[in-house]
């Protein structure tokens, strides 16, 4: 597999786009319009030059870097000569399905398709797939240039094959492929979600602050940063999403979302994306954050 298409430009499609491109794949960068295809492509340009100030990469593998990705509107037109597709499009079932119905008609039928949700079922996702044994889920985490887990998620008809050509393919990336199942949140978001839920639970009942949560959280348990900034991180929507998912598909009340996150999220304060969530953040605080992830 050399020519990998990705289709969404947002966070995760540019940080899994740059990581193919940095290690030499032609990238084919899809996302509804030109002006969500610059805004990726400045932030892959924003964290190629971050690594540059660090010294891990040079002038002109940022350069060779770019020159391995090229973008498309159309789906179609972006996965022509594809040999893998991972899709990353927003947190939202209808959506994904959607895309992926659109793939079965367009791509050959041998071509492995992959979705890099963080919760949504991947036996559900393959259901309106041609083929579903060439669907697999691949959880990259945020920020991907970095972070070395992928979750690699087998639905229910997912090939021993596919399975292992995107083991491989992940190794590749200099990654750590994890195989696990296809049950709600999978793993990494199963155990994470409870967590931050109970940190929102503790803020809402009036039991600490938000830092002060955030502090006992990273110096008690040695986490690198406290739940309630990493909800921020991650985006309150896509929290809830995911928790959402998980209380509708084990009907276990433990999953329920706190009030205060569907309050939170419906007043459109999502946390890093929006300018404020359980930390306010300015324009410059927000492009600080990011820097140390890279840093």
């Amino acid at each position: 597999m050399k020519n990998i298409a990705v289709i969404g430009a947002g966070t995760m499609g540019n940080g899994i786009a740059h990581t193919f491109a940095q290690k030499g794949f032609t990238v084919f960068l899809i996302d509804i319009s030109e002006q969500a295809i610059e805004r990726g492509m400045t932030t892959i340009v924003k964290n190629l030059d971050r690594m540059i100030a660090k010294g891990s990469i040079t002038e002109a593998e940022k350069k060779a870097t770019i020159e391995n990705i090229i973008t498309y509107t159309e789906i179609k037109d972006g996965v022509v000569n594809a040999d893998l597709v991972i899709e990353a499009a927003t947190e939202n079932v209808q959506l994904k399905l959607n895309i992926f119905k659109e793939l079965s008609e367009v791509c050959n039928e041998n071509i492995i398709l992959a979705s890099n949700t963080s919760s949504i079922s991947i036996t559900q996702i393959a259901s309106v797939v041609k083929n579903p044994e060439r669907v697999i889920g691949m959880h990259f985490m945020n920020p991907v240039p970095i972070m070395k887990l992928v979750e690699i998620i087998r639905g229910y008809s997912t090939s021993d094959e596919v399975t292992k050509a995107i083991m491989e393919l992940s190794k590749k990336l200099d990654k750590v492929p994890t195989e696990v199942n296809d049950y709600p949140g999978f793993v990494a978001n199963r155990i994470l979600m409870p967590m931050i839920n109970e940190a929102i639970e503790t803020l809402y009942n009036g039991v600490a602050g938000v830092e002060e949560i955030d502090t006992v959280m990273k110096l008690g348990m040695a986490h690198p940063m406290g739940p309630l900034q990493l909800a921020d991180f991650i985006g309150l929507d896509v929290c809830l999403s995911i928790l959402n998912v998980m209380y509708e598909g084990f009907k276990n009340p433990k999953y329920a979302p706190c009030p205060l996150l569907v309050n939170m999220v419906m007043a459109k304060k999502l946390g890093v994306k929006s300018g404020e969530g359980f930390y306010d953040y300015s324009e410059s605080k927000k492009a600080e954050k990011v820097a140390k992830m890279f840093a």
